[in-house]
C-alpha cells in the first residue's frame, strides 16, 4: 500500500511574458486547454490520490468544466492563489485531505509532464522525503556581476534546470513553509524552502520534453511534441 500523494497544481500566475491578457491555463495546444493535459497525466498516475488546483478566481469555472467534461474525479478542489508562490502552495495545502501524507507540487503550465516522469519523483521522495525532477544544463553558464560582467563560470556537470513536480514529505514541507519568514517571496521553487533549512533534495532525472510555458515560441514547441507523441 503507497503512501496518500496530494497533487497541488499551482495555476495561478500571470501570462505577461506569453504577451496575451488570458491565462496560459487556457493557451490551446492542439485544440485543447494546455492545463486538460497537465491534469490528465496526474489524473492517470496512480500513486496520486488526489488533485488540488491553485487558481485564478475567474478561472475556477472553466478549469472545474474541463475537469468534468474529461471525468478527472481526483480534482477535489480549486482554491485561489496568493501573492506568491509559496502562498499559492500554502493555500492549495490547507486544502488537501487528512489522509495526506506527500505533497507533489507542479506548475499547470508544464502540460507536457508524463505519467512516468510523476511516478519516478514521487517514488524517490518516497524515499529521501523529498525530491525534484531535473535535466543536465546544456549550455555553458556564466555568473555576472551588476555590470553585466562575467565574474565565474560553474562547473556544466554540476548543474542542473529543474523542473516540477517537486515532491516532499508532508511535515517536512510544512516545517520548511512556516520557517521561511520574510524570505517567502524570493523562493521560486519550492526545493528553495527545503535548501533554506538546510534540508536536502534529491534530483531525479527528468525528460527535456517537459517544458514550462512561458513564451509564445514554448507554445510552438509543445505542440510539435504533442503532435510528435501523437
Amino acid at each position: 500500500m503507497t503512501s496518500f500523494v496530494s497533487a497541488i497544481i499551482v495555476a495561478a500566475g500571470g501570462s505577461v511574458r506569453m504577451g496575451i491578457a488570458d491565462s496560459k491555463q487556457f493557451i490551446p495546444l492542439l485544440g485543447r486547454p494546455a492545463i486538460e493535459y497537465t491534469l490528465k497525466a496526474f489524473e492517470k498516475c496512480y500513486l496520486i490520490k488526489e488533485v488540488i488546483v491553485v487558481c485564478r478566481e475567474q478561472d475556477k469555472e472553466r478549469i472545474r468544466e474541463i475537469a468534468d467534461k474529461n471525468g478527472f474525479t481526483k480534482v477535489k478542489a480549486l482554491v485561489e492563489g496568493g501573492a506568491s508562490r509559496a502562498e499559492s502552495v500554502r493555500n492549495g495545502i490547507k486544502a488537501v485531505s487528512d489522509k495526506s501524507k506527500y505533497f507533489a507540487i507542479h506548475d499547470g503550465a508544464r502540460p507536457l509532464i508524463t505519467v512516468e516522469e510523476i511516478e519516478r519523483v514521487v517514488e524517490a521522495a518516497f524515499e529521501t522525503g523529498a525530491a525534484t525532477l531535473g535535466v543536465p544544463v546544456k549550455d555553458t553558464i556564466k555568473i555576472v556581476d551588476g555590470y553585466n560582467k562575467i565574474e565565474s563560470t560553474p562547473l556544466r556537470s554540476q548543474l542542473r534546470a529543474v523542473h516540477t513536480p517537486q515532491v516532499f514529505e508532508k511535515e517536512l514541507y510544512q516545517f520548511a513553509l512556516e520557517n521561511a519568514g520574510d524570505n517567502m517571496i524570493n523562493f521560486t521553487d519550492d526545493c528553495s524552502l527545503i535548501e533554506h533549512m538546510g534540508g536536502e533534495v534529491e534530483v531525479v532525472k527528468g525528460n527535456e520534453e517537459n517544458i514550462k510555458l512561458t513564451t509564445p515560441i514554448d507554445v510552438v514547441i509543445a505542440e510539435s511534441i504533442l503532435r510528435e507523441r501523437a
